[in-house]
């Protein structure tokens, strides 16, 4: 007997609730653009929302605690700098909009609306539900795949037509996942470094005249995505986080103490655009010459580095890592006046004093030995260590002193000779006219004399590194920053213009003992630093290795022609010389001028050798930098680092000059050095080093 077959089921309804995801709008340019949350902070909000606490005015830190976000009334607000407050949707249906084809949530409470018609409709698969929003705004849903809004045209028409007759449809889309957004992860919670970066001239700092919250926004992306290529092993290893940047905004203070009403008042009525950009940009610069602006200037950059500190602080009680500044181009130059001005504590001081102390006396110790050593004295070594004796105070010794200490005829000849000679140098050397006035320096200057140099009075022709600087009262900073960052920075030119000529090699930065000068090589307000420590001395800054590991391809290629080029001269040359050489001497027997072919091609390559050596230097002896003393001002390390132009750059150089001087931001080189040197202070290195890199 056959089973009775079942009755046919029906088709179980299949409705599961969308996911929400978080959006906050972004105002600008006469237009609104919602942009999500990243999953981490989106995760979170929903984690509040569902917790019940929109009904309590919680706060909840979004974009690496820059921004909060208050749940109860919906808006996101910055943290460290003014910005206007934007709204922020927990959205789950979206709509095309007409200008940019960009998805538009719905208010969360038409959301809701919206999601419960569609839970009907699919449970009991009732389609071509038509809804009408707040703004007679009319959404159909013909089925799951296909759902239209009706955007009206007029409110009213005369011929009594409907708002879907009038408006062009538009896609509606149920989920962020069907949208196609761009949501990022999120950052490390972890912030190992934290970076203050000071804009230069005007309120625009880039190209596209964007505010240096922006600009520094990207200069954070930037710096992700470069700690994910070249940080991989450590931060699998949970080695690091990430570095934080905060933008410091000296210019609306400046402009906001009236003297752009003043500048109004006195401005031609012509070119008036041109007046205004030049009102509003170039005039910083004359400002920060001009005693009265100069104060209000670092009054601004200083109070606001130490306020961000303290707030920064403040959220983020168990951050241990320290502090860099970064500043691009006028910036730059004013936290270098800020540096030069900072006094360490007393008690450091003592200590730096103390160990300076130390180290000089052990230095001066080791000098005498090498003194005695030249003299063929070596023997007496142990006399003069026990004395404690110096290479100062072996130049004070009399014949009376050298006796006391048992020391023989002879050698005391030999001592005081060379104790004579070096005096007389000495007096030579301090009766140079234009140095008699100029030995004399205060500490922190640039002239800062090291107690164990060895220069016999040379450290006379520099001078104080505050000369020509505006009369101001430099404020303190409430911390010691690590690394000084310059990029595209006239530092060098502001400094020759008051007159310091050259900077001292043993002079360095009072609070912070790293310096690095980045540059684009069409930057036209970028200059050089090491020339004037190594005046002396022609040689290349450090060429920025390419964020991808080698030069750029047409760098390669202009140098690989330059050296075929020089190769192809010298040959040529070569063969002229020897066919002239053959031609003009007399016929001689085969065995002869075979020998004597031999020995012109000899000659030739002899004689081609010095030619090849200045036109020919191999691309790994032009960047072996480090062996070049550049002074203490970074530590003993290279100063000046010169980006690689890109192809297109290099075909004019005038037309990409203002585009050289503002294209740090986006420039994965320059952050990736700023990585690099901030995590070499712990330890951590790239996972492989860049070619042409310290």
């Amino acid at each position: 007997m056959a089973a009775p077959e079942p009755p046919p089921t029906e088709p179980t309804p299949r409705y599961e609730p969308v996911g929400p995801h978080w959006f906050f709008c972004r105002g600008g340019d006469s237009r609104e653009r919602w942009v999500p949350f990243s999953v981490q902070d989106s995760e979170r909000l929903e984690a509040a929302h569902s917790a019940g606490k929109d009904k309590e005015d919680v706060v909840v830190p979004t974009s690496g605690g820059r921004y909060d976000v208050h749940l109860k009334t919906r808006q996101r607000v910055a943290v460290y700098w003014e910005e206007e407050v934007s709204e922020v949707r927990r959205c789950t249906w979206f709509y095309k909009g007409d200008k940019d084809n960009k998805y538009i949530p719905y208010s969360e409470s038409f959301s809701e609306e919206l999601e419960e018609a569609y839970m009907v409709a699919v449970t009991l698969d009732e389609w071509k539900k038509k809804l009408e929003s707040p703004s007679r705004e009319i959404i159909i849903l013909h089925n799951p795949k296909l759902m239209v809004h009706y955007h009206p045209v007029a409110v009213s028409d005369d011929w009594g037509s409907t708002p879907t007759e009038q408006g062009r449809p538009r896609t509606v889309k149920r989920g962020v996942e069907n949208i196609a957004a761009e949501i990022p992860n999120g950052e490390p919670l972890q912030i190992d470094h934290l970076v203050f970066v000071v804009h230069g001239i005007g309120p625009a700092c880039d190209i596209r005249f964007r505010s240096i919250v922006q600009c520094v926004n990207d200069f954070r992306s930037v710096s992700l995505s470069m700690l994910q290529a070249h940080f991989k092993r450590a931060q699998e290893q949970q080695q690091i986080g990430r570095v934080e940047f905060l933008p410091v905004n000296w210019h609306s203070s400046l402009h906001s103490t009236g003297v752009d009403v003043d500048l109004e008042r006195i401005t031609l009525p012509s070119i008036n655009r041109l007046r205004h950009f030049i009102n509003d940009t170039i005039l910083d610069v004359f400002f920060y010459n001009s005693s009265t602006y100069c104060q209000t200037i670092v009054d601004t950059v200083a109070s606001e580095m130490n306020r961000l500190y303290q707030l920064f602080l403040q959220r983020n009680p168990l951050f241990s890592g320290g502090v860099s500044i970064a500043g691009h181009s006028l910036g730059s130059l004013i936290l270098f006046d800020l540096l030069t001005n900072q006094k360490a504590a007393p008690e450091e001081d003592e200590r730096s004093d103390e160990g300076s102390r130390t180290t000089s006396s052990n230095r001066g110790v080791e000098e005498v030995k090498e003194i005695l050593t030249k003299l063929e004295l070596s023997e007496y070594c142990d006399v003069f260590e026990k004395e404690k004796m110096d290479r100062q105070a072996l130049l004070l010794c009399t014949e009376k002193n050298l006796k006391e200490m048992g020391i023989p005829l002879g050698p005391r000849m030999k001592i005081l000779h060379y104790i004579s000679s070096k005096t007389e140098t000495q007096d030579q050397s301090a009766a140079a006219p234009g140095h008699s006035g100029e030995h004399r320096a205060e500490p922190g200057s640039l002239s800062q004399h090291d107690p164990g140099s060895t220069d016999d009075g040379r450290n006379c022709q520099y001078r104080d590194i505050g000369l020509g600087q505006v009369s101001a009262n430099y404020p303190q900073l409430n911390y010691k920053p690590t690394i000084f960052f310059a990029f595209g920075s006239p530092i060098g030119m502001f400094l020759t213009v008051r007159g310091v000529k050259r900077i001292n090699p043993n002079y360095s930065l009072p609070t912070c003992k790293g310096f690095f000068n980045i540059f684009h090589p069409f930057d036209p307000v970028a200059y050089r630093i090491e020339p004037m420590i190594v005046p002396d001395l022609e040689f290349e800054p450090m060429l920025l290795p390419h964020h991808k590991g080698r030069k750029r391809m047409h760098l390669e290629l202009k140098e690989g022609l330059t050296r075929m080029s020089v190769d192809l001269k010298n040959n040529l040359l070569g063969s002229l010389r020897v066919a002239w050489q053959s031609f003009t001497r007399a016929p001689l027997p085969a065995v002869e001028a075979a020998t004597t072919d031999a020995e012109a091609e000899a000659e030739s390559s002899v004689e081609k050798q010095p030619d090849t050596k200045p036109d020919e230097p191999p691309a790994a002896v032009k960047e072996e930098a480090p062996v070049i003393n550049v002074g203490r001002l970074n530590g003993g390390n290279r100063i000046d680092y010169v980006l690689q132009e890109k192809p297109i750059e290099s075909f004019n150089e005038y037309l990409f000059a203002l585009q050289g001087h503002l294209c740090y931001w986006e420039s994965e080189d320059t952050v990736l050095l700023v990585l690099k040197e901030i995590y070499q202070t712990q330890g951590i290195t790239l996972d492989q080093p860049l070619p042409g890199s310290q």
